[in-house]
């Protein structure tokens, strides 16, 4: 007969054992990240809330490199919602058309706009819940905007952090929402708006993504000195 008591006492043990473990890597990993980037540049170019939002939902399935390429043409003449609602979809559309799935993008800054123009008179909205209810804004985007626009303590999940913190163990995997979850547990709440980004410039510099592996940055020799397979990692 199956004991659960002793099962769950099991599984207690060696999530409290992992939860420590992890902790440990966290601050190593924190360590590595501070004296490696004391200061850490914001990867896109904006100049108010709703350019910050605009970039942001153009970086979907593109480089930032490649939006602030484009931007830097738009943003000194467009960069307040109403410029846009008076554009239309189509212009957007020509502005923007060296970037991913361009049409999709111009109608949802389109859309977007005009939201913000008739019932945020103009002004990006400083909560998740209605950053999420914008054309074309998910949770991730909506967190960017929280942490860099508004200041808010926040943990955006992009490709490369969703990458980096499985191979460094602090995550299954699972889905990027359980990654932000995970990462959140681990480090202190006022370090997260700092953190992401550095977690970003590190993996595009240091752990990337067809190089180290898991076995020859700083930050993964540090937590797994003795780790020789490579580690692959579920896509976001």
């Amino acid at each position: 007969m199956v004991d659960e008591k002793k099962i769950r006492a099991l599984f207690y043990e060696r999530s409290i054992k992992l939860l420590v473990n992890n902790k440990k890597k966290s601050k190593i990993i924190q360590k590595i990240l501070n004296k490696t980037y004391p200061k850490v540049p914001i990867p896109l170019n904006y100049r108010n809330t709703f350019t910050l939002l605009v970039s942001v939902l153009l970086s979907a399935q593109c480089t930032d490199v490649n939006v602030n390429n484009v931007t830097k043409n738009i943003y000194p003449k467009y960069n307040l919602p109403r410029h846009f609602v008076k554009l239309g979809r189509k212009k957007i559309e020509r502005l923007i058309k060296k970037i991913g799935i361009f049409r999709i993008k111009a109608k949802s800054i389109f859309y977007l706009s005009k939201i913000l123009v008739e019932k945020y008179n103009s002004k990006v909205p400083n909560t998740y819940e209605k950053l999420e209810k914008l054309p074309g804004v998910g949770h991730k985007t909506a967190s960017v905007v929280m942490s860099q626009g508004f200041g808010f303590p926040a943990f955006p999940v992009d490709t490369h952090i969703h990458r980096l913190a499985q191979r460094w163990g602090l995550t299954n995997g699972k889905s990027v929402e359980q990654t932000e979850d995970d990462l959140k547990a681990l480090f202190p709440k006022k370090n997260w708006n700092k953190l992401h980004l550095q977690i970003i410039w590190y993996g595009r510099e240091y752990c990337k993504a067809r190089d180290c592996f898991g076995i020859t940055c700083k930050i993964c020799k540090s937590c797994y000195p003795n780790r020789k397979k490579k580690i692959m990692t579920k896509k976001a």
